[in-house]
């Protein structure tokens, strides 16, 4: 009897069922649209974050480098005179620790040993400068400034070291490049892990002191690279054995190298400039920075959240309107969407004075009424639910689909990435960049099954409404309601 009456009344009052379903679909649709767009910015961040840090890094540990104190610190490059008019490239490279002071290697171990830490490898950020051509009777010495130059010493550009010839003339190129020094038995931390070989391979945990090299695409691209290839670093050769391409899109080297190799190219024995740390648990990443600050003196500590907090750009914003805004307009929806329902339900209810006092009067109890009233509204609430789900799949595709591009622009100061204390990977530069990142809106279980229980929610609380009402008659109202 009750699935029969509720089937008969359900179509009988189909409009009824259609705008209290349609209300409840609103608010469920928004939550779906809302939750996996606040989900897409979310991994969007995490993107942009593993570009600086690499996959699986919680947090680093650096120590700030400490500014020059005078010109006369500039890097000197020395060649061998020659005659005005004699022949033959000469070329010189100059090896230096880039972005930090360096650290023992032995705070590795002191942070590997830290409550709450689960690993930590250490990594040597480099920057390789190389000065290559035709040199007379004189020195060249690197100042500070412009880029690739040529003749006399002068030139323009960019981030790339000035020179000057002194007591001679030159006609000379000045290349630069970031090479980082890999530990090569832990390769599931560290910078490494933004990317992908694409071509060749990783390095195996046995080349910790190997001559091999692993080169980012777009560097490979530029100098015509590929596996098998040798590069030369201050007269060593390298032989290429992998190409990877950064998931960002921006690489953390150009190059790479074992950690033992680029230690001794630099003079920097037993030294590192970022240790790489993963915690244990997600929920202690506070307590663990807490405990490398305190029983590591020197040292800046500088978490995932530090970080993200240097990220700005329209992805920022957009993060925090989903976030904040998104947030309360779902349940300032939702709340009205409740209301709605209920208060519909109950004048329904109001309408069927009627139809219910006969039943009364027939010998229904107000129990059996009010199941009836709740069946009624579970099922209008259930059937929001469908429609709610449908429209914020199709919402959340949309999105997905058109892929709005945000922007995230990173900047340099304290905390940032190659700022002095920053997180930091290999080769950062200190001025703030922008990285580009397509917004997706991934819907999961968890958000289609919080919108089932949503409309189970609706349901009852209409059901509550219009159950609340029906209690409340008697058959003598549908005597009044036919006088």
């Amino acid at each position: 009897m009750f699935f029969t009456y509720l089937r008969r009344e359900l179509r009988r009052r189909r409009k009824a069922a259609l705008v209290v379903a349609s209300g409840l679909a609103l608010g469920i649709a928004l939550v779906i649209v809302v939750t996996s767009v606040s989900s897409g910015m979310g991994k969007a961040q995490d993107k942009v974050l593993q570009s600086l840090y690499g996959l699986g890094t919680d947090m680093t540990v650096t120590k700030a480098a400490q500014p020059q104190a005078n010109s006369s610190e500039r890097p000197r490059f020395r060649f061998d005179a020659r005659e005005s008019g004699s022949e033959g490239e000469q070329s010189s490279d100059r090896v230096m620790v880039q972005g930090f002071q360096t650290l023992s290697a032995s705070t590795v171990t002191k942070v590997d040993a830290q409550s709450g830490v689960a690993d930590a490898v250490g990594g040597l950020s480099l920057q390789v400068v190389k000065v290559s051509g035709e040199f007379t009777r004189g020195q060249f010495q690197q100042g500070e400034g412009g880029g690739d130059q040529r003749g006399g010493g002068t030139g323009g550009g960019t981030g790339q070291p000035q020179g000057e010839v002194q007591g001679g003339g030159a006609d000379f190129d000045v290349n630069n490049y970031s090479v980082y020094g890999t530990d090569v038995t832990k390769p599931a931390l560290g910078p490494l892990t933004s990317s992908k070989i694409t071509s060749g391979r990783t390095f195996k945990a046995t080349e910790t002191d190997a001559k091999v090299a692993v080169v980012d695409s777009a560097y490979a691209k530029e100098k015509k690279l590929k596996v098998g290839s040798t590069v030369t670093i201050k007269s060593v050769k390298y032989e290429v054995v992998g190409i990877a391409t950064a998931d960002s899109g921006d690489s953390a080297a150009n190059l790479y190298i074992p950690l033992k190799q680029a230690q001794t190219l630099s003079d920097s024995k037993d030294k590192v400039t970022t240790v790489y740390v993963r915690a244990s648990d997600s929920q202690k990443i506070d307590s663990v920075k807490s405990a490398i600050q305190k029983n590591i003196s020197g040292t800046t500590v500088t978490t995932s959240a530090d970080l993200a907090d240097t990220v700005s750009g329209s992805l920022s914003t957009a993060s925090s309107l989903a976030a904040n805004v998104g947030k309360w307009l779902s349940i300032a929806v939702l709340v009205a969407a409740f209301l709605v329902a209920g208060l519909l339900t109950s004048s329904a209810v109001s309408r069927r004075v009627r139809e219910f006092g006969t039943l009364k009067a027939l010998g229904w109890k107000s129990g059996r009424v009010t199941r009836q009233v709740v069946g009624e509204a579970m099922v209008n609430g259930l059937l929001g639910g469908v429609l709610g789900i449908a429209l914020g799949l199709a919402g959340a595709y949309a999105v997905t689909a058109i892929s709005p591009t945000l922007q995230a622009q990173l900047g340099g100061g304290a905390g940032g990435a190659g700022g002095g204390g920053g997180f930091g990977g290999p080769g950062r530069q200190a001025a703030a960049r922008t990285l580009d990142v397509a917004l997706t809106a991934p819907v999961s279980v968890t958000t289609v099954s919080v919108a089932v229980g949503l409309a189970v929610a609706g349901g009852l609380i209409a059901g509550a409404f219009g159950g609340w009402r029906a209690s409340r008659l008697r058959p003598a109202d549908a005597l009044r309601r036919v006088e």
